[in-house]
């Protein structure tokens, strides 16, 4: 399966930010609903929780698309110097 690279700014982001970052979902309300009813995974188990912390590589799928975390290598870049 393919998934989708998100790019992140920081090294790591909040599951439900995530989801909205990669329009997953068109609110934070939605991320609640999503979350409750079991349609999120996080490397490949179910994941309830809004703040689970998701770094570079781990994969969320979201009902039937995947998503891929990524850093974003010009921020890492900016934050190194």
């Amino acid at each position: 399966m393919v998934s989708e690279p998100v790019s992140i700014r920081d090294e790591s982001i909040r599951l439900g930010q995530f989801l909205k970052l990669a329009d997953a979902v068109d609110q934070g309300s939605d991320v609640k609903i999503l979350l409750a009813a079991g349609s999120v995974s996080v490397n490949g188990e179910v994941e309830t929780r809004r703040g689970r912390q998701l770094r570079a590589g781990d994969v969320v799928g979201v009902q039937t698309t995947t998503y891929r975390v990524s850093v974003d290598q010009d921020e890492q870049a900016d934050s190194g110097r």
